[in-house]
């Protein structure tokens, strides 16, 4: 980096150059947020349709095994994020060595790994569901024997919309472990890591967006209340209908995570509102969510400039909403709806620059704003 950036107290000056691993559509609009900032993004994406690379000024083609790309990628840039929690491990170490890495590669080993990542929550003292560490089909079966009797069963690495997990349901499910394992990872005695999960009365799905500087400063998003359709987040509602305790409780438990992790950028945590009113964290993810897209028309600052300031080193801007919202995933033929919400009311229609559609490939989303009076 510069010796001039370095020694900067307001942070990355315009015309600073973000590196963002991976280009999807998160990586897109956290360009566009940064471009309206004065900054310029270089994406590095095996993909050469990326949706980033699209409106950002460069655009690295490579895989992310390719230690010399991601050396000449990182000498590139001024500071580095991901769009997406699933980079390689040892590619995040390469490119941290040339520049800053923000969140750094401690924050993406935690969220890669269900286990690591149960494990420092419930160390930390955050409630979670209950939860086994499981690498065989006879760990499966002897939670059986110890009284388990549904769960879900979720790979600890690399699974997202519903992808890579079983639900576990009756007996004959515990008893077909070998098959289940095989269906999840190739082989029934294949290596795998994976959590086994406690099936939780919930009330609600929420989520909270939260954004942290260095200066530890942090802002939170309003909660928000989340429908899923085939394991794909399908509707969100801002704000959440629930008690003032809980929206407290899970505001402080989100605080909380971020400041255990040392964020610099932005962290979304899923959670349950349980029916006696308990709030469990489900999952992280340290970058910009889909459930937090809502603050793009709703909010005086939204989740992708909130990720620019706080990676650029710049001070937090309010999350104040200033209308109710309901943000609606566009998931494959939902892109011919587009006509529809062109002429809805207070309809905000963003679309992501995919060419093809695919059942369960997120196309764009419409947020229908509701201003406050």
């Amino acid at each position: 980096m510069p010796e001039e950036l370095e020694s900067s107290a307001l942070g990355l000056p315009r015309g600073s150059i973000i590196g963002i691993m991976g280009g999807g559509q998160l990586g897109r609009m956290a360009a566009i947020a940064a471009a309206r900032m004065g900054y310029h993004c270089h994406i590095y994406c095996p993909d050469p349709q990326s949706p980033a690379a699209e409106v950002s000024k460069w655009h690295s083609c490579n895989p992310f095994d390719d230690k010399a790309a991601l050396d000449e990628f990182a000498k590139s840039v001024d500071v580095i994020t991901c769009e997406i929690e699933h980079v390689p491990a040892d590619a995040l170490k390469c490119v941290a060595a040339h520049a800053p890495l923000r969140p750094g590669v401690r924050v993406f080993e935690i969220c890669q790994d269900r286990v690591a990542e149960k494990s420092f929550l419930n160390e930390i003292g955050i409630a979670t569901t209950g939860w086994l560490a499981i690498t065989s089909p006879n760990q499966i079966q002897q939670a059986y024997q110890n009284g388990w009797r549904t769960g879900i069963l979720k790979t600890a690495f690399a699974g997202y919309d519903g992808k890579g997990q079983f639900r576990l349901q009756d007996k004959e499910h515990f008893q077909n472990a070998e098959s289940i394992w095989a269906e999840l990872f190739g082989a029934d005695d294949a290596p795998g890591s994976a959590v086994l999960e406690e099936i939780v009365e919930f009330e609600k799905e929420m989520s909270v967006v939260v954004a942290r500087n260095a200066e530890g400063q942090i802002e939170a998003f309003d909660i928000v209340e989340n429908s899923h359709e085939n394991h794909i987040l399908s509707v969100t509602h801002a704000p959440a209908t629930i008690p003032d305790e809980s929206r407290k409780a899970a505001i402080s438990i989100a605080n909380k995570i971020a400041d255990s992790l040392d964020i610099e950028g932005v962290l979304a945590i899923e959670m349950f509102l349980t029916t006696s009113d308990d709030v469990l964290v489900n999952e992280l993810a340290p970058r910009p969510h889909n459930s937090g897209h809502w603050t793009i028309n709703a909010c005086q600052t939204d989740q992708f400039q909130q990720l620019v300031r706080a990676i650029c080193g710049l001070p937090l801007a309010s999350p104040e909403r200033w209308a109710d919202a309901e943000m609606i995933n566009l998931i494959g033929d939902d892109i011919e709806k587009t006509p529809e919400y062109l002429n809805t009311p207070n309809a905000h229609l963003h679309l992501y620059g995919k060419q093809e559609v695919r059942a369960g490939r997120k196309m764009g989303h419409v947020t229908i704003v509701k201003p406050l009076t």
